[in-house]
């Protein structure tokens, strides 16, 4: 696996300042590495349901290694959220702050 140098000035301008940049892309690099593990445990889970009769507890399934490698030639998570970011494809939003309940008897005060 080769390391993809990054145009940081590039990286910098798609948001206002760098941590924003850092904070989006590490947050979209959770959400699609979640993504990753779900389906991952989904497609092995129907594999190992099917096979687990069939092989002793030493034994290397085939299907499951072979997904396993399908999963590890797959770019990592962080590569894929600095392309859709480098490419405008990640939106993000601030909360909105909350506003402070104030009782009555406090504006009175």
């Amino acid at each position: 696996m080769s390391i993809k140098p990054l145009d940081l000035d590039e990286f910098i301008s798609k948001a206002s300042n760098v941590h924003e940049a850092i904070v989006a892309a590490s947050k979209r690099a959770r959400q699609a590495n979640d993504d990753i593990r779900i389906e991952f445990n989904q497609r092995v889970e129907m594999v190992v349901t099917k096979m687990e009769a069939e092989i002793e507890e030493n034994e290397v399934n085939p299907d499951q290694l072979k997904i396993s490698l399908e999963f590890e030639k797959r770019p990592k998570p962080t590569e894929v959220a600095l392309d859709e970011l480098m490419a405008g494809e990640v939106e993000w939003r601030y909360k909105e702050p909350e506003e402070p309940i104030v009782s009555p008897s406090e504006d009175s005060e």
